[in-house]
């Protein structure tokens, strides 16, 4: 990403948000040809974001392909029963209508598909985690880096503008220097779906298995985990967790609750946690720091000061951060940043759309992706062989 565009993004206000939001529902330039995209796994992201891409101007999915009939004929009632559909991903890739692919399959798929496409001359937008396993991920980052295709990782809370503010009043100081980073998504349930036909069991509950899956770690600590780098502009540098199949004693192989710690430059700790056994608080991150704490949902951010009043040393305080308060417990009353932001998911595709047109470069793109997809590898070692992994040399980029 250049300087003036990362710029330019760190910089948006209020005021410009909801701006930017309404202008980009319009067509993006004045060729009346429409981005033309095949989804590669229709699964329930697969599907929800095909919608989505319907849905917005100077994008529309063109072909579809899935394995599992059944989800191939659910994607193309909601998208369009004359749009393409086949089972083998490398026809959708030979057909010339398609100019770009967005690839929801299984984690353990990733890699190959990222490397046909871009052999088939399409852009990527590959949905999280970027791919399975550091060699895999290295590979792909040099193939995409000599590749004159956009590649986009579908890390969505970059595009959000409430996360975007947060970022900038982060690094802004707003909350002074940090300390530590708090994260958690948790749920209560045991994570699987339904499955018509036994023989079916490991292609629909794929995230239960070591083959295709990095479980809860690249399924949901992995955008979290990306929003620590985000901030802190940088990697960790030292791993370990711990994790166990301590409740859900039905044959899975992917971890029912983790627990990790990573060691970031400069000493600031950052912890991860996901458990299926308790969903209190759901998803939250908190970021803390000398002058005060940032809690972050999907949703919502409230800053709690130390000094129990807002610092008065940002705009934030007049652009972002409203006069509505709560408190916690026993905690001191914090202030909501009154952001106007929409699906952070559409933003994605918006950006990916765009940057296609004028050859630039995402702002989740595969620098970002590569760094978290080494992290989840490198948590998922620590926890199995119970160590620290230490990020290397090789891993800088």
């Amino acid at each position: 990403m250049t300087t003036s565009r990362r710029k330019f993004i760190q910089t948006l206000s209020l005021a410009t948000a909801g701006a930017l939001v309404s202008k980009s529902l319009y067509p993006f330039s004045n060729d009346p040809q429409p981005l033309r995209l095949g989804i590669i796994g229709t699964g329930d992201r697969g599907q929800g974001m095909s919608q989505l891409i319907n849905e917005i101007s100077g994008m529309k999915v063109t072909a579809l392909c899935d394995i599992l009939p059944f989800r191939l004929e659910k994607a193309r009632a909601r998208v369009g029963e004359k749009t393409k559909a086949c089972a083998d991903y490398r026809a959708l890739l030979d057909d010339p209508a398609v100019d770009a692919v967005l690839i929801a399959t299984p984690f353990s798929m990733h890699a190959q598909m990222f490397s046909d496409a871009l052999d088939a001359g399409k852009h990527v937008y590959c949905e999280k985690t970027m791919c399975y396993g550091v060699e895999p991920t290295l590979a792909a980052l040099k193939k995409a880096r000599a590749s004159k295709k956009i590649v986009q990782a579908g890390h969505q809370y970059r595009y959000s503008k409430l996360y975007q503010t947060v970022a900038q009043s982060i690094r802004e100081g707003l909350i002074g220097p940090l300390s530590r980073i708090e994260c958690q998504w948790n749920r209560n349930g045991n994570w699987r779906r339904p499955v018509p036909d036994p023989k079916l069991e490991r292609l629909i509950n794929w995230r239960m298995y070591r083959e295709y899956s990095g479980g809860l770690v690249a399924e949901l600590c992995a955008h979290q985990i990306d929003f620590a780098n985000w901030i802190l502009d940088a990697a960790p540098t030292k791993i370990t967790g711990f994790g166990g199949i301590d409740y859900w004693k039905d044959g899975r192989e992917t971890y029912d609750n983790v627990h990790l710690l990573m060691d970031y430059p400069g000493g600031v700790k950052a912890s991860f946690t996901s458990l299926t056994t308790n969903a209190y608080d759901h998803y939250r991150i908190k970021v803390m720091g000398k002058k005060g704490t940032i809690v972050l949902t999907p949703e919502q951010a409230w800053l709690y000061s130390e000094a129990n009043t807002p610092p008065a040393d940002t705009n934030l305080l007049v652009d972002g951060v409203s006069g509505a308060t709560r408190t916690r417990g026993g905690e001191p009353a914090g202030r909501r940043f009154d952001i106007e932001h929409t699906d952070p998911s559409i933003q994605a595709l918006m950006d990916f759309r765009d940057n296609v047109a004028a050859n630039t470069l995402p702002v989740s793109g595969v620098e970002t992706g590569a760094r978290v997809a080494i992290a989840v590898q490198l948590a998922l070692d620590a926890m199995d062989h119970n160590r620290v992994e230490v990020w290397k040399e090789e891993y800088n980029f």
